[in-house]
């Protein structure tokens, strides 16, 4: 470990008297692509200068404790021996977490899918429920959410919904939100009280920026227009403003009707069509890198339950990590900090504990 943080301080000076030459000041591609580079290394840099002065400091107090002679002073310096010792694990566990590999997405921007499993109605009314949720969390982040499709049933319920959430670090919170949500509770429409239990499928992908990063050859789309239906003012509901992709080698459909042009709207399938077409890339990877890992890093094991919404008893649990939290009402209301860094943890513990069986 210690080599490859060696590593890191040396790589972080070479750039940082990189900038400094003006061979990089005049190439604005070059400084960039350093700036952001000495960026990503800063955090590693600073914890481990910290431990190295934590250890030194140590080492140095331990030397004093056998020389020292004053039995008051010996005691101050042991104090402050146990509290170094107790804080040099904690620093290295650290280190050894910023130095796990970097999931390539973890800063992109997600297009998130809700669409209502087993339970009809009651499925589709807890689809908008987690469609609020999340779009709750984003705000709580003040990240920017935009629809790019829906389908709503007449009870205020959505038989499905297609959305994106731009902010920086967006897919590494979000990512392990994947799966089948489960929920119980009494329907309204139930007379007799009985507990009902409906599903919703969530899939979180990350966008993909310029959707000529992945490679769509235009002979294998079919482009249909036509005219949008829902909310939305009398020129999205008179013109064919909406489109509709097929991927004919795939066979995936996306769709696009929330914005006002047709070309917005093209755009805006586009992208997610680019991003499916990635996320199938990225799922061969994983099947291949990730079959060993219990917690399967926003795979979309689509057809995993991997949380419980329990009305009845006020409780949230996530089956994947074993965590139960008595707060339902505020998940819901998009407080989704201390699952999502329960998920992060138990994953970073997971890699940790796969570095340490090679």
């Amino acid at each position: 470990m210690f080599n490859k943080l060696e590593e890191v301080v040396k790589r972080s000076e070479e750039l940082t008297a990189l900038l400094g030459t003006q061979e990089v000041a005049s190439d604005p591609k070059k400084m960039m692509e350093y700036n952001k580079a000495l960026s990503s290394m800063s955090e590693i840099v600073e914890k481990y200068k910290e431990y190295k002065k934590i250890k030194s400091d140590y080492e140095s107090l331990k030397n004093d404790l056998h020389s020292e002679k004053d039995p008051d002073m010996k005691e101050m310096i042991h104090e402050e021996v146990k509290e170094l010792e107790a804080k040099i694990p904690e620093l290295e566990q650290q280190l050894k977490i910023l130095l796990l590999p970097k999931d390539p997405n973890d800063d992109k921007n997600v297009i998130i899918e809700i669409r209502g499993g087993a339970g009809g109605d009651e499925a589709a009314l807890f689809a908008a429920d987690l469609f609020r949720m999340f779009t709750r969390y984003a705000e709580r982040q003040k990240w920017k959410v935009e629809i790019i499709d829906k389908s709503e049933i007449g009870v205020g319920g959505l038989k499905e919904i297609i959305f994106s959430i731009n902010g920086k670090g967006a897919y590494s919170k979000l990512k392990f939100e994947s799966g089948v949500h489960r929920v119980q509770r009494v329907p309204e429409t139930e007379s007799q009280g009985r507990v009902h239990t409906s599903t919703v499928t969530v899939a979180v992908l990350p966008e993909v920026e310029d959707v000529g990063e992945v490679e769509i050859n235009q002979s294998d789309l079919k482009i249909d227009t036509y005219r949008a239906s829902g909310a939305g003012g009398q020129h999205v509901n008179m013109t064919d403003s909406a489109v509709r992709i097929t991927h004919l080698p795939t066979g995936i459909v996306v769709s696009c009707q929330d914005g006002r042009s047709q070309l917005k709207n093209r755009e805006q399938a586009m992208k997610v069509l680019a991003t499916k077409l990635y996320e199938i890339e990225l799922e061969k990877q994983r099947s291949a890198v990730d079959s060993a890992r219990k917690l399967q890093v926003g795979t979309g094991a689509r057809s995993e339950k991997i949380r419980t919404y329990n009305f009845p008893q006020g409780r949230v649990t996530d089956h994947r990590i074993k965590l139960t939290l008595h707060k339902l009402d505020a998940i819901l209301d998009g407080d989704l900090n201390e699952l999502i860094d329960a998920l992060i943890t138990y994953d970073q513990s997971e890699q940790l504990q796969n570095l340490g069986e090679e």
